[in-house]
């Protein structure tokens, strides 16, 4: 029977990893708390843990405690060289004979350390083996139902600290990713800014000049098609600054009472008539019940231009180009959707679509979702996309109505 010494030692044990399960978020440092008190409860020589490596589907050593340094420098092994059936999951493993036990890899090694027992105790999650921790006696002993119950419950805890450890440190990279993407784009606003400004100028000379130019060159002079294209590629470069000007300026919403609807309405025509020359069709479904609200006319005249144009590049002549409104009362917010039956985007460009300067567009600048995505976060919206390749793309634009209408319209 267990003495109340040693049931109170077990508890210390247990309860010490539960808290450096909430104090620290290292999985380094959690790892080394475990094998270090599982050694102090249980007087042994040391112990070694290995932990699942989800890339190449192997445990590697990754704490010890007691032990020499060549444990630490141990290879990777398989769950066929830990376990021989999944049911072993849940039992502790006695191993006495240390020199045929098939689970001992290096016998001699493990013989000169003074190891003269082991005990293999699986750490599970949800009938997964997520790892292995091997305790080392320094004599033959019979393990109590209360030793093995204290290894199975210490088992248990691990597993559960190991999952929500390696949960924290997923969080934290995905963390310092963002923060990293956030000042990325931050410094490229501000030398966009600034780049933008510098060359807005010269290209204003440029195009002056040679406006001024071909009208004094005579017809048919050899002058006269070099300076189209001067112009030409000149005004496509005040295009892209003004993107670059636009992304970088992400300027607050100008905010007035309008509906959604007029502003799609007006969008559509702008680009009415590049919609006939490829002889596109447009459909329009517009909600009737649809409520103003106070938004950005321009702006969001913009993201609409730009989600149009996208979906009449995306599709073949004869195609067809679906914008929809509708308003979700329960979430108070609303909603404009822009399909095509177009060629759709693969799945790894759909990652990138929404970056700055990424374009699939042989002539595009990459800057038009990057600041139709702006313009809408800005109105505390959001912008997502569906595609599927050669079936079409649906881009969902979605605002929440900020205030309430009847709170701005005067009482009749």
């Amino acid at each position: 029977m267990t003495s109340p010494a040693k049931f109170e030692s077990y508890f210390n044990v247990i309860r010490d990893i539960i808290r450096a399960m909430h104090s620290l978020t290292d999985q380094q440092d959690v790892m080394d708390v475990m094998v270090a008190k599982v050694t102090e409860a249980l007087n042994a020589k040391g112990a070694l843990l290995r932990v699942l490596n989800k890339e190449t589907n192997r445990f590697d050593v990754r704490a010890a405690c007691g032990l020499g340094e060549r444990y630490l420098t141990k290879g990777p092994v398989t769950t066929e060289k830990l376990l021989a059936f999944p049911s072993e999951l849940g039992k502790v493993h006695v191993i006495t004979d240390i020199w045929n036990a098939p689970r001992v890899e290096y016998p001699q090694a493990t013989w000169d350390e003074g190891v003269r027992m082991m005990l293999d105790v699986p750490l599970a999650i949800d009938e997964h083996m997520a790892g292995l921790m091997r305790i080392y006696l320094t004599e033959k002993r019979d393990l109590s139902d209360d030793e093995r119950d204290f290894l199975k419950t210490v088992a248990m805890q691990s597993a559960c600290v190991l999952q929500r450890v390696e949960l924290i440190e997923k969080q934290r990279s995905l963390f310092h990713h963002l923060a990293a993407q956030v000042e990325k784009r931050s410094s490229l606003g501000r030398m966009a800014a600034g780049i933008a400004h510098e060359i807005n100028n010269p290209l204003a000379g440029i195009l002056l000049y040679s406006s001024n130019l071909s009208k004094k060159v005579p017809e048919q002079s050899p002058l006269e098609e070099g300076l189209k294209i001067i112009m030409k590629e000149t005004q496509r470069c005040k295009i892209i600054i003004q993107g670059l000007l636009d992304f970088s300026r992400e300027q607050e919403p100008e905010r007035e009472l309008v509906n959604v609807n007029d502003i799609v309405k007006s969008a559509l025509g702008i680009v009415e008539n590049e919609f006939h020359i490829r002889h596109v069709g447009v459909q329009k479904d517009l909600a009737q019940d649809m409520e103003d609200a106070m938004l950005d006319k321009n702006q969001l005249e913009q993201v609409f231009i730009n989600l149009l144009l996208n979906a009449l590049q995306a599709v073949d002549d004869n195609g067809l180009v679906t914008i929809t409104t509708s308003a979700d009362k329960a979430k108070r917010a609303i909603r404009v959707e822009v399909a095509d039956d177009g060629c759709g985007i693969s799945q790894e460009d759909m990652e990138k679509i929404f970056d700055p300067f990424f374009s699939t567009k042989a002539n595009g600048t990459g800057l038009g979702l990057a600041v139709s995505r702006g313009i809408v976060r800005n109105h505390k919206g959001d912008i997502q996309v569906e595609s599927e390749l050669n079936q079409g793309t649906r881009f969902m634009v979605e605002i929440p109505k900020l205030i309430e209408t009847s709170v701005l319209r005067e009482p009749s």
